[in-house]
């Protein structure tokens, strides 16, 4: 197992270097790495047999290389750059099939239908519970505008990340949740507890100056 991981470690990395855009400054190598540190963290403390751990692992480093060629749709890619790959690599036809249906459900609107759903999908969403949460989110932010999805201001991503962590995302299987939701809720208790600074200071600049137009008003 150990070699294919390797060869398809040096081709991702390979082709990120070649074919990613500038502009993509979230979905490249550095992600691919955290996501298959935190697949192997899962793995380590999961029961999952070899197949499956090769399944996981590979799914890791090869879920996003379709942003080499789209953004929307780039899980569709990423399923032919894998399949082509693995398949010439002779990797077992069972092994790429499921390699390509755990690629398929990191849709962030899909719904796990398995183990390895559950387990490809908790990792590639492990930074919501990590201590570089904030500077990854703000490399995801850079990259939707560098890419004119979108250009979000300070407090509409504030209210973005508000919304993806205590509304739109859970964590799946019994370790993510046991070990990374309490980090995810400290997360987002700072995110919170920014918004109601920000809010608290914008409130004071508006008495403020509310204080000042009146009293220039009544200057005789």
């Amino acid at each position: 197992m150990a070699n294919i991981i390797e060869k398809t470690d040096a081709f991702v990395l390979e082709l990120l270097k070649d074919k990613l855009s500038n502009n993509i400054v979230y979905h490249n190598y550095t992600h691919a790495k955290r996501v298959f540190k935190s697949t192997k963290e899962i793995i380590e403390n999961s029961e999952i047999n070899v197949n499956e751990s090769e399944i996981l692992l590979l799914t890791a480093l090869l879920h996003d290389v379709g942003y080499t060629e789209k953004r929307e749709g780039h899980e569709e890619v990423s399923v032919k750059i894998a399949t082509d790959f693995l398949t010439a690599e002779n990797v077992d036809p069972k092994t790429i099939e499921a390699v390509n249906a755990c690629i398929m459900a990191t849709k962030f609107d899909s719904e796990p239908q398995n183990k390895l759903e559950e387990i490809i999908r908790d990792a590639d969403s492990s930074h919501f519970a990590k201590k570089y949460f904030p500077e990854a989110s703000e490399f995801l932010r850079k990259e939707l505008e560098l890419c004119d999805v979108k250009n979000y201001t300070a407090k509409e991503w504030l209210e973005e990340n508000i919304s993806v962590l205590s509304k739109k995302h859970r964590y799946h299987t019994p370790y993510a949740i046991k070990n990374w939701k309490s980090g995810k809720d400290k997360n987002l208790a700072k995110l919170i507890k920014t918004k109601k600074k920000k809010r608290a200071k914008n409130n004071k600049e508006k008495l403020k100056a509310k204080y000042k137009a009146q009293y220039k008003n009544e200057s005789p």
